[in-house]
């Protein structure tokens, strides 16, 4: 027997986006990730371990998760 779920969300609600679904911050993700995420709609894995959607692209400027930030610095090149 096959049966539909619904849809649930895992992020907390209020931690990572804006009224207006703008994220409050951008994550480091893997790039080979994003355009499959995007077109496919499958959920990507942050350095920081944020799991979520890619819905928006980063404008030059936008404010970046911490520790996304701190990890990808510490990472070799």
């Amino acid at each position: 027997m096959t049966q539909t779920l619904p849809d649930t969300d895992t992020r907390p609600e209020g931690t990572d986006t804006t009224g207006d679904d703008t994220p409050k911050m951008f994550h480091y993700v893997r790039k080979d990730k994003i355009a499959e995420s995007a077109v496919m709609g499958t959920h990507v894995v942050a350095l920081c371990g944020e799991v979520f959607p890619v819905t928006k692209s980063p404008k030059p400027g936008s404010p970046v998760c911490p520790e996304c930030k701190r990890i990808f610095e510490a990472m070799p090149q």
